[in-house]
């Protein structure tokens, strides 16, 4: 069996189970719900966090100082 023109083999990010990635896929990038609901907890309990970009010669200024 061929395999469709849009679809990908991908591994999911959470469980690293490959799967078939397709446009219709409704987990994408996750193979599955209960993957999708884990990656989202895990940023929920702030598992994940965005680095701040900060920059290092500037001093810190209060608010009030500004």
């Amino acid at each position: 069996m061929a395999m469709e023109e849009n679809t990908v083999r991908a591994h999911c990010p959470v469980c690293k189970a490959p799967f078939l990635w397709r446009s219709d896929s409704p987990w994408r990038p996750f193979c599955s719900e209960r993957c999708r609901l884990i990656d989202l907890g895990a940023w929920l309990d702030e598992g994940y966090r965005i680095a701040e970009e900060t920059e290092s010669s500037a001093p810190f200024l209060h608010p009030e100082e500004q």
